[in-house]
């Protein structure tokens, strides 16, 4: 029985292909997997909040340190990072977004990267702590950014790949429903994205 975790980031919802283009992926993985159970954190619905001082203290300092307030915080975080630990599969929603992540997953990376949690220091460097997890992104954009003259531009898949590296995590998939804003391409690109997803 598999655990999937699908994180979702977009604030569109009817509307977006990401959301539709994740939603294929986990569809396609409970075909292969009939008896997995799927977990939604959704983070729109559920905002991570803005790191801000009273966070990053928090996650610095030790746990009979804390206050009322850093108690709640360091609780909200370690089940952020739980779901994480428990998953064997992670879906990640990921539009691009400026060239980037939406807020809503860069917030939810402030407060999933943590020292002892997610990965550790030892005398070789840092090592990642979810090892044997399986991360398919889900990305979408409304220009092409895997190739060509705008590949440069893209800081959301590599960084993702890099946060979930950095965790432990080196089975990566990526499907793209890229040019969804371009004439000619934007027809038929969720549809192929859809149609090239392959679980493994």
């Amino acid at each position: 029985m598999k655990q999937i975790l699908h994180i979702i980031s977009s604030p569109r919802v009817e509307v977006s292909a990401s959301r539709k283009l994740g939603n294929s992926v986990v569809e396609k993985i409970q075909q292969k997997y009939p008896d997995s159970i799927v977990k939604e954190r959704d983070l729109t619905k559920k905002p991570v909040p803005l790191l801000e001082e009273v966070h990053i203290n928090t996650f610095f300092s030790p746990a009979e340190s804390h206050s009322t307030e850093q108690q709640s915080i360091n609780t909200y975080s370690e089940n952020l990072i739980s779901e994480l630990h428990e998953a064997d599969i992670i879906v990640i929603d990921s539009p691009m977004y400026n060239f980037s992540v939406p807020a809503t997953l860069r917030a939810y990376f402030d407060f999933t990267s943590r020292a002892g949690y997610t990965f550790k220091y030892d005398e070789n460097g840092p090592k990642g702590l979810l090892n044997n997890k399986k991360l398919y992104i889900a990305f979408t954009s409304g220009n092409i950014y895997s190739e060509g003259p705008y590949q440069i531009y893209d800081s959301n898949v590599p960084y993702i790949k890099n946060i979930f590296g950095f965790y432990g995590v080196s089975d990566i998939s990526v499907f793209r429903a890229e040019g969804l804003a371009i004439p000619g391409i934007m027809e038929s690109s969720l549809e192929k994205a859809i149609e090239s997803i392959v679980i493994d």
